[in-house]
């Protein structure tokens, strides 16, 4: 391990935002830890961690145990970015969303980046590092059936500003909320829907949708030293959709 060499640490390493990011910043040159409940693809990151982050929510001992286990992968290298990323995203109206669906949205999507932040604080402080939530769009405008995953990422939101504030400059704390990214799972959802998914694009002023590469890209920019001054801020990669005002014809 070379001396001085930078990690970070991301949640929800194998989806498509995730391993993007993985690959991003190895390539970038750092090293990177990853976590969620399944590996990611080989390549991804140098050292993978088992988690499931609604149990790190609410377990304590579970939360010491994985952040042992990042440390130790760290090898010598600087915890300099801790990545937020891992989210689930329960559909359903609001008269029919469970008090199980809704705690475990705010435990994945909130409560745990939240802890996350907190135990990997004495990491990121002596590292001058940053912590980037994934945000969304939803936190500013949303649809039917998205009630539990727009109120978590609003309230991530919320909680990039607070640690922002909080923290001042021991650690700076940033949120890049995505559009439409043209992850795997979601063109899965498009299967056979080509009109759909041109109604999707055409929503935005882009007139397409992400990938995740730009996601990533945006990611390093925002972790990197070039960043130094912003903290508190969203940065919203949304290809324009959340200025265009959709009126009746």
């Amino acid at each position: 391990m070379a001396k001085g060499q930078r990690a970070v640490c991301i949640t929800g390493v194998a989806g498509g935002i995730g391993a993007a990011l993985g690959a991003a910043y190895r390539k970038a040159g750092w090293r990177v830890i990853g976590s969620g409940r399944q590996a990611p693809d080989p390549g991804i990151c140098d050292v993978f961690v088992e988690a499931d982050l609604d149990r790190l929510a609410e377990n304590d001992q579970a939360l010491e145990e994985f952040a042992a286990e990042v440390r130790a992968g760290l090898d010598g290298a600087a915890l300099a970015a801790l990545i937020n990323n891992a989210a689930v995203q329960i559909l359903a109206p609001a008269d029919k969303l469970t008090a199980q669906d809704w705690r475990r949205t705010l435990n994945v999507n909130l409560t745990a980046p939240f802890r996350l932040s907190q135990v990997f604080l004495p990491e990121l402080e002596d590292a001058g590092g940053a912590i980037l939530n994934i945000g969304s769009v939803h936190a500013q405008a949303t649809k039917p059936g998205f009630t539990a995953y727009a109120t978590s990422k609003a309230a991530l939101h919320g909680l990039t500003r607070a640690l922002a504030v909080d923290m001042g400059k021991r650690v700076r704390v940033v949120c890049l909320a995505p559009a439409a990214i043209s992850t795997p799972m979601l063109m899965a959802g498009f299967e056979g829907r080509e009109e759909a998914f041109k109604s999707l694009q055409a929503c935005h002023p882009s007139e397409r949708i992400g990938v995740p590469e730009e996601v990533a890209d945006a990611a390093l920019f925002l972790t990197s030293p070039q960043a130094s001054f912003v903290t508190g801020s969203t940065f919203w990669l949304d290809g324009g959709v959340l200025a265009r005002l959709h009126d009746p014809v």
